[in-house]
Parts: C-alpha cells; sequence; structure tokens
C-alpha cells in the first residue's frame, strides 16, 4: 500500500519562521567550553577564541537564532561576573552542571562577537532565578543604551564602543523547576515587575518571552496568558523526548527495536502539546501576537560510558535524525503560532548537531537534517493532505511524515520521513496548482543500522547522499524511500 499525499502549490498556509530552525548552548559539560570557546591561544584554529570548524560548519547550516547561557544555568549566571579583563574575571561553580570551575571567561562579549560571526540572532536568558530586576535591567542597558550612562561607559571601557543590538530576551527559564521552584501565580507577578524594568534604548525593540510550561502543565499557560499576556511577545515550551524513566533513560546507541518506537511516539507527542497550549493561548489571543517558543526540545538519553554525568554527553544516530526531522514537521504545521524553537543543544551536549574531540570535529545526523531543511527556513508553507501508511507495534504510528513549502526563489521542497526501520515507504505525490511543468532533484539521509552514527575514526559514516529513487510524470510524482530515512525533494519550474 503507498501512502497518499497532495500538495496544493496555489494554497499558502502561512510563513515557516526561519527561527524554528534555532538553536540553544549552555555553560554546560562541553558546549561552551571546548565546544565553542577555546581561546585565542589554542593551538585549534580558532577567531578571536572561537573554533573555525565549528564555526564554518554553522555558517553552513544558516543557524538563525542562538539561546544562551542557559537553561538552568541561566538563573545563576551573573553577567557582570563575565565581562571585563579574563583575567580579572570571578570563577564560580557551576552547581548545576557537574559540580565543575566556571572562569567566565566566555561571557556577554563573546557571545555577541558568536552571533555575530555567525549572522544570527542572540537570544539572551536572563536571571530571575537567583538574579534581580535592576541586575537584568542592567545588562539590558550595557548591551543597547547608544548615550552616556554607567552601564554604556562600562561597555566601552571593556572594548565595544557601538552598542549592540538584541531582539529577544528571556525572563528567567524553568522557573517552575531549577530557575526557583516557583508556582505560575507568583512567577507571572515577578515576570510582570522584571519586564516592566527592560528598556527599548534608541530603536532597539526586545521582543520580551516569559517562561512557559514544562510539557503538559496546562495550568501554567493558562495562569501566565490570563495575569501577564499584555506584558509578553513569547511564552516558552520545553519538551524533551526520554525513552525510559526518568532515572534510566535509555541508551543512544545499541538500544532495542522497541526504544526506537517508544522514542518516535514520544517525539510525536510534541504535536498534542504545540495544539493544547496554542489553543489556551488562543482565548487571551485570538489575534495569535504573542509567539509560542519551544526554547528547548529534542532527546535526552543517558550519558555515554565514562563521562561526567553531570555533562550530558550522548551520541547522535539516525533515529535523532528521525525525531528532529517529524519534529520540525509539527513545528511547520504549527507556523501560525510557533515562531522559534531551540534544539537543545548546539555542541556536545544532549541532541547536538555537532561533536568534538580536542582539535577533530564530526557532523551528526541531527546536523544533516537541519542543513537538508535549511531550504524551509522563511518559506511559505503550502497546503497538503495526506493518507499515510501505519507503522509501529500496534499500527500507532504515522509510516511517514510529510511538508511542503515554497521558498522565495519560487523552488518548492518537499521534505519526508519514513519513521520504519524495516522497510521502505511508497509515496504517490499528486502536485496541484502547479503553473507548467517541474523537474525533480532530491536528496536523502538513512543508514543500514537503527543507530546509525558518526564516529571520530568514521565521521562520515551516516551523512546525506543523493536520492533518485522517484518518478515524476506530469503532476505526479511517485518516491520509494529508504527505511528510516529523511529525504528532500526540490521542484523547479520549467
Amino acid at each position: 500500500m503507498a501512502s497518499r499525499v497532495v500538495v496544493n502549490a496555489d494554497r499558502v498556509k502561512g510563513t515557516i519562521n526561519r527561527n524554528i530552525y534555532g538553536h540553544f548552548s549552555e555553560h554546560l559539560g562541553r558546549c561552551i567550553y571546548e565546544g565553542l570557546w577555546v581561546g585565542e591561544d589554542s593551538p585549534i584554529p580558532n577567531t578571536n577564541g572561537i573554533r573555525n570548524d565549528v564555526l564554518e560548519a554553522l555558517k553552513q547550516m544558516k543557524i538563525p537564532v542562538l539561546r544562551w547561557p542557559g537553561g538552568c544555568f541561566a538563573d545563576e549566571y551573573h553577567w557582570k561576573d563575565g565581562v571585563g579583563p579574563r583575567e580579572k574575571r570571578k570563577r564560580m561553580v557551576n552547581t548545576h552542571w557537574g559540580g565543575v570551575i566556571e572562569n567566565n571567561h566566555f561571557g556577554t562579549h563573546e557571545f555577541m562577537m558568536l552571533c555575530e560571526l555567525l549572522g544570527c540572532e542572540p537570544y539572551i536568558s536572563g536571571n530571575v532565578g537567583s538574579g534581580t530586576v535592576q541586575e537584568m535591567s542592567e545588562w539590558v542597558e550595557y548591551i543597547t543604551f547608544d548615550g552616556e550612562s554607567p552601564m554604556a561607559n562600562w561597555r566601552r571601557e571593556n572594548g565595544r564602543e557601538k552598542p549592540w543590538r538584541i531582539k529577544y530576551w528571556g525572563v528567567g527559564n524553568e522557573n517552575w523547576g531549577c530557575g526557583g521552584n516557583m508556582r505560575a501565580e507568583y512567577y507571572a507577578d515577578l515576570y510582570r515587575q522584571f519586564q516592566t524594568y527592560l528598556r527599548n534604548y534608541g530603536d532597539n525593540k526586545l521582543h520580551k518571552i516569559a517562561c512557559g510550561a514544562n510539557t503538559a502543565d496546562y495550568h501554567w499557560t493558562e495562569v501566565l496568558m490570563k495575569q501577564a499576556a499584555p506584558f509578553m511577545h513569547g511564552l516558552s515550551l520545553h519538551y524533551y523526548t526520554v525513552p525510559g524513566p526518568w532515572e534510566k533513560k535509555g541508551p543512544a546507541t545499541g538500544f532495542t527495536t522497541d526504544e526506537w518506537w517508544v522514542t518516535l511516539k514520544k517525539a510525536l507527542f510534541m504535536d498534542e502539546l504545540v495544539t493544547k497550549h496554542s489553543a489556551i493561548m488562543d482565548v487571551y489571543d485570538p489575534d495569535k501576537r504573542i509567539d509560542l517558543i519551544v526554547d528547548e526540545w529534542g532527546t535526552w538519553y543517558d550519558v555515554e560510558p565514562g563521562t561526567n554525568p553531570g555533562f550530558l554527553y550522548q551520541q547522535n544516530s539516525i533515529r535523532d535524525a528521525l525525531v528532529a526531522g517529524a519534529t520540525l514537521h509539527i513545528f511547520h504545521r504549527h507556523c501560525d503560532r510557533v515562531r522559534m524553537a531551540n534544539i537543545a543543544q548546539l555542541v556536545n551536549v544532549l541532541q547536538s548537531v555537532i561533536l568534538t574531540e580536542g582539535e577533530r570535529m564530526l557532523l551528526t545526523p541531527t546536523y544533516h537534517v537541519f542543513n537538508m531543511f535549511k531550504v524551509h527556513q522563511d518559506a511559505e508553507l503550502l497546503d497538503t493532505w495526506e493518507s499515510v501508511e501505519r507503522t509501529g507495534p500496534e499500527g500507532e504510528l504515522p509510516k511517514v511524515s510529510v511538508s511542503a513549502s515554497r521558498a522565495a526563489d519560487g523552488k518548492i521542497h518537499i521534505s519526508l520521513c519514513n519513521l520504519d526501520f524495516e522497510t521502505g515507504a511508497s509515496v504517490d505525490i499528486e502536485l496541484r496548482g502547479l503553473n507548467g511543468g517541474v523537474s525533480a532533484t532530491g536528496t536523502t539521509l538513512t543508514s543500514d543500522r537503527i543507530d546509525g552514527h558518526n564516529t571520530f575514526d568514521e565521521p562520515e559514516r551516516v551523512k546525506p547522499a543523493p536520492f533518485r529513487d522517484f518518478k515524476l510524470e506530469g503532476g505526479r510524482l511517485n518516491a520509494s524511500l529508504p527505511p528510516m530515512s529523511v529525504t528532500v525533494l526540490e521542484l523547479t519550474a520549467g
């Protein structure tokens, strides 16, 4: 039985905000230090302390926005400790992640420089849990004020004459948990207070983001929307795909077929979460002014054997690629409300797009999905209709996930995920609303084993390859997808 898909090229459902393809970097394990920052004196080739290989890979992927400094770390981070001469910066204990010493060598100046080098938007999460209103207000002033003031003058003393521009500002992180164990009612009042003093200096306009719910805590969303909606531009949501119980999450590789299915089932739960949180937001914000920002998502497994449990270092397989592709498709479908998402995390932590070991670097299967899917950034979401086969032990999962968009240059991209690790998928795609004929090319990512992954000895074991197993005749395209694969088809007029 073939799955059927109809792509209505003349019906646009919305715009896929490029920031859905955002990322997250925390002072956790080897994400910042070693993964991004090696310092100017490192033998690893770098630009002002940022390692060049990672920099170039992220630029190739067209990273649109980067969240920093956390995560749980954000609500114990005091930004003034991370500016000025590095040798004089305060050293602290990273109590959340491994109990290691944080030397604050990567601070505000280094983060903003990184974003400038990448050409991406910075997204800062401010400290509500252990910080003060004044501290956060002065951080905004330090970064964005162009006039005469103590903070602006201090920025100049530290080497930056002109202010930076920043749009996205988070007021706290996980304040229901590591950010203070607060009740929704209490945090809503704190949010209202903190955001009051986050000023728009000059023509820099802040997009203020409130801490949102953990997974299915719909009460939190209800309270925040009811009490603070007029004061926010975005509301966050955090959800991780964890195959097993928290104490024994399951391995990143060497997992069973049952763990394959439960992982994908839990990943697809994102659709229900976004739907229900959006429905609550619609009551208080029917015009959809406020963004739903899924600024932490991805797979979370047991750490790799022999590594620091507090560093959250895990491998990344073709299973993660399918989680990424299917989740991004969910965000596409909800692009009227979901306007940013940030996978956790950028390098060496959780579902990373890049892993490093000393001077070596590899691109994970998740990286390849983001790189293949970058064609969807800021593209028009096209209306699709699907009737797909079912798969999984009880036939409880769709076998194929699909999304289609049209880029500014007129090219149409159809991305397809075959979630079945055993059998291929035949997909019959009817193309409607086209003016004239089209030609097609394709790229696919797959593996010959369910935990296929890249290693530093074999860094290209799982990588994209040309996809030719399709037939295009008139207004129909029939594709034969490999098992456990992510595929992108590009249709060009003429």
